[in-house]
């Protein structure tokens, strides 16, 4: 498999960035990995963290190709989730962390990939949007049922609020997952933290993935998305991938890091972000 693959992270007008990302690769299986730590409370960027370090644990550990897809990805994450929970009661005084996540493994001109919390993940094709993720938020349980129409999302006062999350509870979140996707050349794969795709429009992004350099194209979406929410940006992070042919095969990929993302935690089963 031959791809090209593009991250950036800015801290947009928060103190820290709590965001995490990352692109794992052996032979010819990619892992593309998004958190978005939750604040409001200490413990958003250990969460985040620890999600990146138990992932890369995981699938350093794994033979390639991965024979069980859907059962490797629900791994990851219930098993960061545990780590998180574990982790924050060791700190002193003890802590209650949380993260979103998204995974997409990328193997045999296929894609698996799960998510939990607001964090997406967008299949474009031909400048299209294919696939979307659903987010585990209260803003899009209004959405689905028929409670808030999509002009008034941006600015509802609970955008922000999620019903679902790794992390601050003991019993792991419900995790959603895909099936298993089939590839074609010139796909892209997007994941990316509220902060990016909130303020820009799916299509807008289709268009401009598909226009010049991948690279160029994330960068001036960020700076994008971070102008227009100034001076109370969140961080703004995301993660794409092209795949350029699913026959040849390369080692070239991009960076592993993200950057930093603030959230303010609610009571009970909702978690509200930013």
């Amino acid at each position: 498999m031959q791809y090209l693959a593009a991250t950036v992270s800015r801290i947009g007008d928060r103190k820290t960035n709590q965001d995490r990302i990352a692109i794992f690769n052996k032979e010819d299986t990619v892992l593309l990995l998004l958190g978005d730590g939750l604040g409001g409370r200490p413990g958003g960027e250990f969460a985040a963290q620890t999600l990146l370090d138990i992932t890369r644990k995981i699938f350093d550990q794994q033979t390639i190709p991965i024979k069980r897809p859907m059962a490797f990805l629900q791994k990851v994450l219930e098993t960061a989730h545990k780590t998180i929970v574990e982790g924050g009661t060791k700190q002193n005084p003890p802590i209650n962390p949380g993260s979103t996540a998204v995974l997409c493994l990328i193997q045999q001109g296929h894609a698996w990939w799960n998510h939990v919390g607001d964090s997406r993940l967008y299949l474009f094709r031909a400048g299209q949007m294919v696939e979307r993720t659903q987010d585990h938020s209260v803003v899009e349980n209004m959405l689905a049922g028929g409670q808030l129409d999509s002009e008034d999302f941006s600015g509802h006062p609970l955008r922000n609020v999620v019903t679902r999350c790794l992390g601050m509870t003991k019993n792991p979140p419900a995790i959603t997952l895909s099936q298993k996707t089939p590839l074609k050349a010139g796909d892209i794969m997007l994941l990316c933290s509220d902060g990016f795709w909130e303020p820009l429009g799916e299509k807008s992004m289709g268009m401009k993935l598909f226009d010049g350099r991948l690279q160029d194209a994330l960068d001036d979406m960020a700076k994008q998305a971070e102008n227009i929410k100034a001076p109370q940006s969140d961080n703004v992070s995301a993660i794409a991938m092209q795949i350029m042919s699913l026959t040849l095969r390369t080692h070239s990929v991009a960076a592993k890091k993200k950057a930093p993302h603030s959230n303010i935690s609610k009571p009970g089963n909702h978690a509200r972000k930013g």
